[in-house]
């Protein structure tokens, strides 16, 4: 072969080669990243996605929407200026990746990179930010699914509200395209393993496995579940375990375990605006233990639908729902489910009873921890209330998940119906277990019914207490249950700048808690030898319009008579208080007082107030002791310049959640 044809042959193998490569190369193109956009008042409570990157619009830091937390956030904290405050953005906005978390027992407030978060005892579920630069392969949801604030309200450029479905959230994982939440009916239990749905179990068998409690009978009930009745008050009950069990319920994704006629999808009646003088989320535990019998269930059952049409249930007044308890906790429906009383009538007529043990514990810890969400309707401004119906005794202690709820803010009230009497009080597992779950333990929170058969009369006085929004404490939180006044030294040798300074003092202290007239409002004195009343308790009950009228104290001048001040708040303010708000009193004074303060002070403090001196440059010592609370140390400050006063901004903050916290349940 000649050296031409050789030559001849390689190019031909080149060309062909060239032919068949791919073209642009062999590498498969990578998906990009889509990163949705959204507005500076969104919160990460509202969007139900544990992981997700989104992208922040410029200028959120002058939108001020509140922040709780330093570098764990609560989940009503908004997305954006937690960033901004993180440092993960910048005010001309940017990408931020969110992660969410358990909750924290404290959010402590700071200041960072212009924006101001505040404190907060306690929240149900925390988020951290970080910078939106995803990891290598990782895609994030290319689409947000956000929680609907209302059962029947469709916001734009959000997901419709749908019928309550299981939802499962895909995390961002390593996939060639975007993940986004899948929506599933859950599947329909076999038929060769689902028993006909009954209220009683089949009689056990003698080589059935069986349990033993030792628990009350109504032998008075025809219709008791339970088997043979002995004579005596207590009888040991025979359950069956193996033989059968009851239908357990499918989970979703938090935990909540939810009734599966929840998930079949239905068209609701329209949304009722409901009574907007009883504006809260009530939950009710109803009592499905084999030792209540066919016949009080049902009474249970038309108890629960009249108090559904007391309360005249809707979305800008009450909003109910019901957990059944036995041996497990389950979601009959969830807040949101129905909007208007005749829709809750029908689904209560539908309930079957559960079974098992009274397990009152058990309940209360899955209504604290899963039932008030929002992905469940909790609407965040109405206060949660939680009913428990329980027949003779619960059969676990309830102490410390009552405890627990309470701290998060859920009204426990408790409706006892036949309850033990002096032979069976040996027999209850935990001895006065009401006092240990409710609120507070003056009555207002607890209701014993002595009969089944008068249940009915309980259904007035249970809905007037579960309406009266201002002595449900448990949802009051240190910062949003206080009237606070302000007692401002406007005397000669203060001098305007300073002046100034103590007025920026007392907005700091005001920004840190909610204000309007159902949460913390605030009143503020100014004195000389005489008094002004700069404005009342509840005369600027949104926070912007409070922080103008402090800026806009006009400086007085003249003498101090610190003692005649105090008197003069107790008359023009706290005469006024509403009987639910802890009184506090914060005097800030320059100098030495020209009239006696100990027997005005002594007069608050036997009138409940809270009192807190602050003593700037020549103030005594020994006249801010006689004016602070006991201890002194937690109530009396001292500083030797005008300008040093913000430092106990945290301080006093600190203290009012403290004292709020251990306050005494009665």
């Amino acid at each position: 072969m000649t050296r031409a044809a050789l030559t001849a042959i390689c190019l031909a193998v080149l060309v062909f080669c060239s032919c068949g490569a791919k073209p642009n190369g062999s590498k498969t193109k990578k998906p990009k990243q889509v990163i949705p956009t959204i507005e500076c008042d969104v919160r990460a409570g509202k969007i139900n996605l544990p992981e997700f990157i989104a992208k922040c619009p410029a200028s959120c830091k002058e939108a001020k929407q509140q922040v709780y937390g330093t570098g764990v956030f609560a989940s009503i904290s908004s997305i954006c200026n937690a960033a901004i405050h993180s440092g993960v953005i910048t005010n001309s906005g940017g990408k931020v990746i969110v992660r969410k978390m358990a909750g924290q027992n404290i959010y402590k407030g700071s200041l960072s990179n212009g924006v101001r978060s505040l404190s907060l005892p306690k929240w149900r579920e925390s988020f951290t930010v970080s910078v939106g630069k995803p990891k290598k392969g990782v895609i994030y949801p290319s689409t947000l699914d956000y929680t609907p604030s209302r059962p029947s309200t469709v916001k734009t450029g959000q997901k419709e509200a749908k019928p309550p479905l299981v939802t499962t959230v895909l995390p961002a994982t390593v996939a060639p395209e975007p993940t986004t939440t899948i929506t599933t009916t859950p599947p329909e239990p076999p038929s060769t393993t689902t028993p006909p749905p009954t209220t009683t179990p089949p009689p056990t068998s003698t080589t059935t496995k069986a349990r033993a409690v030792v628990h009350k009978v109504r032998d008075a009930d025809p219709d008791s579940s339970r088997g043979k009745v002995v004579p005596e008050t207590t009888v040991t009950r025979v359950e069956p375990v193996d033989a059968w069990k009851p239908e357990v319920a499918p989970y979703d994704t938090a935990g909540s375990s939810v009734r599966e006629q929840d998930s079949i999808p239905r068209t609701p009646e329209p949304a009722s605006q409901g009574d907007p003088n009883c504006n809260v989320d009530i939950a009710f535990l109803m009592d499905g233990s084999w030792s209540i019998g066919k016949r009080r269930f049902k009474i249970q059952k038309d108890f629960l639908a009249e108090v559904s049409q007391v309360l005249n249930v809707g979305i800008a007044g009450p909003m109910m729902g019901i957990i059944q308890f036995g041996d497990e906790p389950v979601t009959e429906m969830s807040l949101k489910t129905y909007s208007n009383s005749r829709d809750v009538k029908s689904a209560i007529e539908k309930i079957v009873q559960k079974g098992g043990l009274s397990n009152v514990g058990k309940a209360l810890s899955y209504v604290n921890k899963h039932y008030y969400s929002d992905a469940n309707g909790n609407r965040g401004g109405a206060p949660n209330v939680a009913v428990v119906l329980v027949d003779g005794w619960p059969t676990d202690k309830v102490e410390e998940a009552s405890r627990l709820a309470r701290e998060s803010g859920i009204n426990i009230f408790f409706v006892t119906i036949e309850g033990p009497d002096e032979n069976e009080k040996q027999n209850v597992v935990e001895a006065n277990f009401v006092d240990k779950a409710v609120c507070r333990t003056n009555g207002f929170y607890s209701l014993p019914v002595s009969s089944w058969f008068t249940l009915r009369k309980a259904v007035q006085p249970l809905v007037k207490r579960v309406c009266d929004t201002d002595r449900l404490m448990c949802s009051k939180t240190c910062l949003n249950a206080n009237d606070i006044a302000f007692v401002i030294d406007g005397s000669s040798s203060v001098g305007t700048g300073n002046f100034r300074t103590v007025l920026q003092f007392v907005a700091n202290v005001t920004r840190e808690f909610e204000i309007s007239d159902t949460d913390t409002r605030v009143g503020a004195v100014q004195y000389t030898y005489e008094q002004r009343l700069e404005f009342a308790f509840g005369q600027h009950n949104h926070k912007a319009d409070l922080l103008n009228a402090i800026k806009r104290i006009n400086y007085w001048s003249g003498g101090t008579s610190t003692g005649a001040a105090i008197t003069y708040a107790a008359d023009q303010l706290f005469s006024k208080s509403k009987p639910n708000k802890r009184k506090i009193m914060i005097v800030i004074t320059d100098g030495r007082s020209y009239d006696d303060v100990r027997v005005p002070a002594l007069a608050v403090h036997r009138q409940g107030v809270i009192a807190y001196s602050i003593g700037i440059a020549w103030a005594a010592q020994d006249e801010l002791e006689y004016i602070a609370t006991d201890p002194d140390k937690e109530h009396s400050f001292f500083v030797d310049e005008f300008d040093s006063l913000y430092k106990f901004v945290p301080k006093i903050i600190h203290n009012i959640c403290q004292e709020f916290n251990s306050q005494p349940r009665n």
